[in-house]
């Protein structure tokens, strides 16, 4: 029954599960923000530039990989064509570096979220930074042997780089957790009066076929559409609570967090490096087809082993 208590019971679950994010969230951008600002992020990039020939990029772009994989998204685009001019670039090009950033950026603050709800914190990086490698040379490959998207790229957007003081930096993040902080609360409330009236279990209905063939059963399934569609912060959050109260099986988390790895935010982020000139054929359904199979084929590898292999110990209350 959907009543007063239930709700009070659901805030003050979600509230702690928020406070959590934010304890992770603040010292963690914090000191991403110091490593941009003290160089760094760009003195090691040297040592990174011969990745970028694996999957043909230009050596330079090191850096724009190294600074999403810390900052975030907008932190490593913002800065592409400070590095290599627009005139040097085809779409093809765009289209790979937007697969590469996609699936790995944030990773401090993304998987650290992650290793809440259970899975290890290292295999979850590892599998999301390994699968941006493989995702971003599938389409080199597909590109330099069909000469698809060749063409110079046109971007609809060419920032500037702006500098970024500690008072912005801080508004900023004062900003994204107030913003989380409402969508967090609303989720957790929404979800519950879904499951009331019924339209979890229809919804199950609808997408459980699709999704038991990556291996990830209907109870984690509403979990991990809000994960694709708004984010790991939002999806692992969520999960987070549930896992504690033993609602889903640790194996079934895991996938789940794999699969948002692999695609989260799905329409935001695709905007966002489609505006930067990347095509969204690739980097929408191509990134969708490559989260499905990739974590249905670790789904395979993973069924046989224990489940303490792939998940962190019982997470802290």
């Amino acid at each position: 029954m959907w009543n007063w208590t239930v709700f009070q019971e659901k805030t003050r679950k979600t509230l702690a599960v928020y406070w959590e994010l934010v304890r992770i969230t603040v010292p963690i951008s914090i000191a991403a923000k110091v490593l941009q600002d003290i160089g760094f992020i760009e003195a090691i990039a040297p040592f990174f530039e011969p990745l970028m020939t694996l999957v043909g990029l230009p050596n330079e772009f090191a850096l724009v990989w190294l600074t999403t994989l810390v900052v975030g998204l907008w932190g490593g685009l913002v800065i592409v064509f400070s590095l290599v001019p627009v005139s040097a670039l085809t779409t093809a090009d765009m289209t790979v570096l937007s697969a590469l950033l996609l699936l790995a950026h944030a990773i401090p603050i993304e998987q650290k979220i992650i290793q809440k709800a259970g899975p290890g914190l290292m295999i979850s990086s590892t599998l999301r930074i390994g699968g941006a490698f493989v995702f971003a040379a599938i389409l080199h490959q597909i590109f330099a042997a069909t000469g698809w998207l060749s063409t110079p790229l046109k971007p609809a957007w060419v920032p500037t780089e702006e500098g970024s003081d500690w008072m912005a930096f801080l508004w900023s993040t004062v900003e994204t957790l107030g913003i989380m902080l409402v969508v967090l609360l609303a989720l957790s409330w929404f979800m519950d009066l879904l499951k009331y009236i019924g339209a979890i279990r229809l919804m199950n209905r609808v997408l459980a076929p699709l999704f038991r063939l990556i291996g990830i059963q209907s109870q984690a399934l509403p979990f991990t559409a809000v994960g694709l569609l708004l984010g790991i912060s939002y999806g692992a959050g969520l999960l987070i609570s549930e896992a504690r109260d033993a609602r889903l099986e640790p194996r079934q988390v895991f996938l789940a967090c794999v699969f948002m790895g692999f695609a989260h935010s799905i329409i935001e982020d695709t905007l966002l490096v489609v505006a930067f000139g990347a095509d969204f054929t690739s980097v929408f359904f191509g990134r969708l087809a490559f989260a499905a199979l990739a974590t249905a084929l670790i789904a395979r590898a993973y069924k046989s082993m224990p489940v303490g292999d792939v998940t962190s110990p019982s997470p802290n209350p």
